[in-house]
């Protein structure tokens, strides 16, 4: 997907690099080329071929409306074209061979290279010259980015003068949310300032202004160009690996943090002026994510500015969710010892999390509820995600959804498409736990694919590890053993401890769910290994009630007993009903007999004030066993038919085929529900998304792109397809899907 952004979208372009990458390169270690000629050169050759041959005034025409698109969107080629006086049916040729045509807003080319094509294709002196007409036209309000722009493209040489016209400009497009426009300023300022220093600063904010559009390649080429470590652990906290990530950041948040002392009460410059790192942190993390405690002298509550300070408040932070990424509760305690010697306190949801692991859960709770409130008026998407966080961990799904569905808008709105992600992940979370797996499962597949084409193999890892858990809850035992091997290999060579214990959590899920009980309490044993590249206490904890099931089914219930009375602390810290639900299921289950009976009814009195209506379900399944086998046949069948109604509505096979086994042994007839045209109720989120692609004429290896999964799952699906559709062809997936409005 990252070749495919890089090339254009042009699948030729596509083809002609892949070959050529260096084997760190393929492996998302190094960045993609970043200039055309490196990424297609025989395709970019064979487009100059066709410019060239084209009449000279033809030429000058593409030429110049090449370089009012290219790399930005100026939209000044006809008020040029007329100051000039040039007569556009010199055009007429360009149409004729298939290159380009007009259009009322201007020049539409054949393709992206076509465009590149027509720009490189003319000299030095003639690209200077249509850069400088296309500033002379744009006067008009709110064009002054552009019109600087397009000066700095036709400049000669080194200019302070107008590199710091650029450099404002950038920040106005910044401000505007244009981080294309920005960047190209940024850079093109700092290839025309004479001061080093300069150059690094610009260079930084380059790479962020790229990192937020989404071309992770582009600002990692940058970031190699600037001479601030610091901003190798910001990008390596998203497609690095996360311990060295954390490493690098926690140096260098000491080291401002440092400075800043140095600078004291006397340092009191602008944002513009704070150094080569604000670049990537501005709008990245804003401060309301951390602070720092007030100076013990201090008269006031007033914060006389100091940048250096600033940054290191953002590193800290950001060092802080590396360690949580890794799962190394030796590095979560050390950035909390690092935080607290200098004097800053971190983000709500991050010192939050920090606190659960290291079991001060009501910490915890009182840090995450601070977290969980700061969803008010504004709309930073980053807070929002970090808000939607802590709502999840105190059981507040709405309150989630509605904070990360506000992020994704706010990225979108402001151009941080690098955000939307991360946004969508969370949001897919909260979906599926109150009993929307299809929904849930589409949005991570699509963040899935963004990520990805982002360039954040580690967000792309999380969503992985999430798409195999719904795999494991909506029976697709192939995707999720699929996803969660991707999610673990990927992990263990990245350090991330989160996605692996996920991944590992999915399969044991799938192994629950499908009565392999001594599978499921191995793996879930195994989540105590918890560090970096392997496990997560995180994850290890909120896996407890499944553990504790797995564990009574083979007999082994004295290590459960221990993490259900760790889970019940927690429970009763957050006071979340679903919470408290399921610990009252793990007391039933470890209860003997008839006292059961009342830990169940306390569990699903708690579960109807909650929200997570899958878990729900399984509270029944389990009652109406116990229920059974206390030979209470009314109400096991009742409780029984409710969990199978519930499971059969949200696609979970594996689950509603034990509530239809429990049903049999009281004697009670049951059937598999089918007849129906709801192709939503027979696919699973997975297969109705590759139905679609197909019937759309994707080919099997184009889906696989799409959905980040291997030719041979995407096969796999197909015949699954097939077989519960009772079809045996795509020509009549296309008639059925057309049938049902699909």
């Amino acid at each position: 997907m990252r070749v495919l952004r890089a090339a254009y979208g042009d699948p030729r372009a596509a083809a002609e690099l892949v070959p050529r990458l260096t084997e760190r390169q393929a492996a998302g270690l190094d960045p993609l080329p970043a200039q055309p000629a490196e990424l297609a050169p025989e395709l970019l050759r064979a487009h100059r071929r066709e410019i060239r041959a084209l009449p000279e005034d033809t030429r000058r025409l593409l030429l110049l409306a090449a370089a009012d698109q290219y790399p930005v969107q100026t939209h000044a080629f006809l008020r040029a074209v007329a100051a000039a006086h040039l007569d556009t049916r010199a055009l007429e040729a360009a149409e004729a061979a298939g290159t380009a045509h007009a259009a009322t807003s201007g020049v539409v080319f054949r393709d992206a290279w076509t465009r590149v094509a027509a720009y490189e294709s003319g000299s030095s002196a003639d690209r200077r010259e249509a850069h400088r007409l296309l500033a002379r036209v744009l006067h008009g309000d709110g064009e002054a980015p552009r019109r600087s722009w397009h000066r700095g493209a036709g400049a000669l040489g080194p200019s302070a003068r107008l590199a710091a016209e650029l450099g404002a400009a950038a920040h106005q497009a910044r401000e505007l949310g244009d981080h294309l426009l920005a960047g190209a300023l940024g850079e093109r300022a700092a290839a025309l300032t004479p001061d080093p220093r300069e150059r690094s600063r610009l260079l930084s904010r380059a790479a962020a202004d790229a990192w937020h559009r989404g071309d992770g390649d582009r600002a990692r080429h940058l970031v190699a160009s600037s001479d601030e470590s610091a901003l190798d652990g910001l990008l390596a906290l998203r497609s690095g690996n996360a311990t060295e990530a954390f490493d690098v950041l926690l140096t260098a948040a000491v080291r401002h943090a440092r400075a800043a002392l140095e600078q004291g009460s006397a340092v009191n410059r602008s944002v513009e002026e704070s150094g080569p790192l604000s670049g990537l942190l501005e709008g990245a993390y804003p401060y309301p994510y951390g602070s720092r405690h007030p100076h013990p002298d201090s008269q006031s509550s007033h914060r006389v500015p100091n940048p250096a300070l600033d940054v290191a408040v953002h590193l800290l932070a950001r060092a802080t969710e590396a360690a949580m990424y890794t799962g190394d509760l030796r590095r979560c305690r050390e950035a909390a010892t690092v935080s607290a010697r200098l004097g800053i306190i971190p983000p709500g949801t991050l010192s939050g999390l920090a606190a659960a692991v290291d079991g001060r859960y009501e910490d915890a709770r009182h840090l995450l509820e601070a977290a969980a409130g700061r969803c008010g008026p504004g709309g930073d998407p980053t807070l929002l995600i970090h808000s939607g966080i802590a709502a999840l961990l105190l059981g507040d799904h709405s309150g989630a959804e509605r904070a990360t569905v506000r992020a994704a808008a706010s990225a979108r709105a402001r151009g941080e498409t690098v955000t939307v992600p991360q946004a969508m992940e969370f949001r897919a979370y909260a979906d599926f736990w109150t009993g929307r797996p299809h929904v849930a499962e589409a949005a991570a597949a699509d963040a899935l694919w963004q990520a990805y084409a982002t360039g954040q193999d580690n967000g792309a890892c999380h969503l992985q590890a999430a798409l195999a858990m719904f795999a494991a809850v909506t029976g697709d035992g192939e995707v999720c053993r699929d996803r969660a091997g991707a999610a673990r290999a990927h992990a263990r060579a990245h350090g991330l401890g989160l996605p692996a214990a996920l991944a590992l959590w999915a399969l044991a899920f799938h192994d629950l769910s499908t009565g392999r009980f001594e599978s499921a309490a191995a793996r879930l044993r195994a989540l105590a290994g918890f560090g970096p590249g392997h496990g997560h206490r995180a994850i290890r904890h909120l896996a407890t009630p499944h553990y504790v099931e797995a564990a009574v089914r083979t007999g082994d219930t004295r290590v459960a007993r221990a993490a259900h009375a760790d889970y019940d602390r927690w429970a009763t810290a957050v006071r979340s009903a679903d919470d408290l639900a399921l610990s009252a299921r793990c007391r039933a289950l470890l209860a003997p007999g008839a006292e059961a009976v009342d830990h169940y009814r306390t569990a699903l009195d708690l579960h109807a004030q909650g929200t997570r209506d899958f878990e729900r379900a399984r509270t029944e399944l389990l009652f109406g066993s116990a229920l059974r086998r206390l030979r209470l046949r009314t109400e096991a069948r009742d409780r029984l038919h409710s969990a199978l109604e519930a499971f059969e509505t949200f696609g979970a096979p594996h689950c509603a085929t034990q509530a239809r086994a429990e049903l049999r042994a009281l004697g009670v007839p049951v059937s598999v529900r089918s007849g129906t045209v709801d192709l939503t109720g027979r696919l699973t989120a997975q297969q109705l998304m590759v139905a679609r692609m197909a019937a759309e004429g994707a080919t099997n290896r184009e889906i696989a792109v799409r959905l980040a999964l291997s030719p041979r799952t995407i096969d796999h699906h197909l015949r699954g397809v097939f077989s519960r559709l009772g079809i045996r062809s795509r020509i009549e997936l296309v008639r059925l899907l057309g049938e049902v409005g699909l």
